[in-house]
């Protein structure tokens, strides 16, 4: 079946970065129309910082986090990844990737809505102290 399994979180200075993977299998039928990661931070709703429309290849982001988080993934896209630097104490947060089949994930205004994505991982830990 579909999994998604998010990795490389963990505790790290400001100014530091880190890189976080997003391994996924069970695709058997097709890949998503998108893929993205999602955060969620203390006491706080769980909001969308990146994703990726698979057919265009583009790129969306959350304001918050442009020209800090770069999305990207391999070339067989079993493995997405999010590379976040530099790391601001504002960053932490469980992060989450997840995949979509809806094809409004394609639209730039609405790539980051979190109902739009059916599959998602456990989430990774990221811990960022000033």
């Amino acid at each position: 079946r579909v999994q998604l399994m998010e990795s490389g979180g963990g505790s790290v200075q400001a100014g530091g970065s880190l890189r976080l993977s997003c391994e996924a299998s069970g695709f058997i039928y097709g890949s998503p129309y998108c893929v993205a990661w999602f955060r969620q931070g203390p006491a706080k709703a769980r909001v969308g910082v990146a994703s990726i429309d698979n057919g265009s290849g583009i790129a969306t982001y959350a304001e918050s986090v442009k020209g800090r988080f770069t999305i990207s993934q391999d070339n067989a896209k079993s493995t997405l990844a999010l590379q976040i630097n530099p790391l601001q104490p504002e960053d932490t947060a469980t992060y989450y990737c997840a995949a979509s089949f809806n094809t409004l994930c394609a639209d730039t205004l609405t790539a980051l809505t979190g109902s739009l994505y059916s599959y998602w991982g456990q989430g990774t830990q990221v811990s960022v102290s000033s």
